[in-house]
């Protein structure tokens, strides 16, 4: 991730739910809503449809990662390094 743009934070901070100006908490929180709401497994008996459920799960295994990845972003922008970690 070279160059990052306000448009790909304005994106992580839409993913996650967030406005500006924001917290660690803030962001741990909107992180684990957001990876509690798209958890594969709560589709799980979903549907009785096995193609409509595969379609589901995928949707939020690509969630899940889209998550993790603005949730990266973020911290990258927002949260300096602590050399003390």
């Amino acid at each position: 991730m070279d160059h990052i743009t306000e448009q790909d934070v304005a994106h992580a901070l839409e993913i996650l739910g967030l406005t500006l100006p924001i917290t660690t908490d803030d962001l741990e929180r909107a992180k684990r809503v957001q990876l509690y709401n798209w958890n594969p497994t709560r589709y799980a008996g979903l549907t009785n449809n096995p193609k409509q459920y595969m379609q589901q799960v995928r949707k939020a295994e690509e969630m899940t990662r889209t998550i993790e990845a603005a949730y990266a972003l973020i911290s990258a922008v927002f949260i300096p390094d602590d050399p003390s970690h």
